[in-house]
């Protein structure tokens, strides 16, 4: 790998990485929707990743959390 590429990554993994820390330090941050969303698309990846030797017929969420913070607890 060149010293350019490098240099690309280093700045992504950067960006990347202060984009996580303001997300849990900030006030208005939507941690749990974040969370929420990682996880949705994770899950998808691994379902289309999956699908072709499973043979499995994944239905994919494509929504943004909801802006409930109950985690299913009630209010």
């Amino acid at each position: 790998m060149n010293a350019f590429m490098e240099g690309l990554i280093t700045i992504a993994l950067a960006i990347v990485g202060l984009a996580v820390i303001s997300v849990l330090v900030s006030k208005n941050a939507n941690t749990t929707g974040v969370i929420q969303a990682t996880a949705s698309g994770f899950g998808n990846s691994i379902g289309a990743a999956t699908a072709p030797v499973t043979g499995a017929s994944n239905s994919y969420s494509y929504a943004y959390p909801s802006n409930d913070t109950s985690m299913g607890f009630g209010s």
